[in-house]
């Protein structure tokens, strides 16, 4: 919501108001991913898919805030894997589901989602967040962008204005297709030894 964040897209899903935030308790936890999965599938109900504006998905936990970039991570998958495991539907197959493939995205409810970790102690600016978040983005909306031209535009324009505000632009950040996507979801940076720790 600052006037520099990088995110131009998140500016402007704040603007237009084309969110839903829920807030949980216990990060990581059982009992949060079944809200998680309900408020979900809520929120899918209610989302036109013939509309190519954007419309997130924000997850917001109380209680614990001061993780490391590592907890945080943990956290993250251990959250994503009990969504999974609730998860009745398959997996979108538009995307992989094998997180060292490079067409991996996570789905759920049969839909597919790119998502950004946020947390007050993220190394990268423009993914601190005053209490642990999860932003679920519809992975057609990315698509829909694209279709209409206007995908690189963005993408120059957010990282330009990441590196402003950070001093170098996210060394994790990747293109779809071109490496797996799930490196980018908690913020952190790791290296070629990293293995996701989710079993789809």
């Amino acid at each position: 919501m600052d006037a520099d964040h990088p995110c131009i897209m998140s500016q402007t899903i704040f603007k237009l108001d084309r969110y839903v935030l829920n807030t949980y308790t216990g990060f990581g936890g059982k009992n949060a991913a079944g809200k998680i999965l309900e408020d979900i599938k809520t929120y899918l109900e209610n989302y036109d898919d013939l509309n190519d504006d954007f419309y997130s998905f924000i997850a917001v936990f109380n209680g614990t805030m001061d993780y490391t970039e590592i907890e945080f991570e943990k956290l993250l998958w251990k959250q994503l894997q009990h969504i999974h495991d609730l998860d009745g539907i398959s997996w979108d197959n538009t995307v992989a589901s094998d997180p060292r493939d490079k067409s991996f995205s996570f789905s759920i409810l049969g839909t597919a989602f790119y998502i950004i970790g946020m947390h007050p102690n993220s190394s990268r600016k423009a993914r601190r967040s005053p209490q642990p978040s999860l932003v679920f983005n519809l992975h057609s909306q990315f698509d829909n962008l694209r279709k209409m031209g206007g995908y690189t535009r963005v993408r120059n324009t957010i990282r330009r204005r990441d590196l402003q505000k950070n001093g170098s632009i996210n060394p994790m950040l990747e293109d779809f297709g071109e490496k797996s996507e799930a490196a980018q979801y908690s913020g952190r940076a790791t290296d070629t030894n990293w293995v996701c720790p989710f079993k789809p």
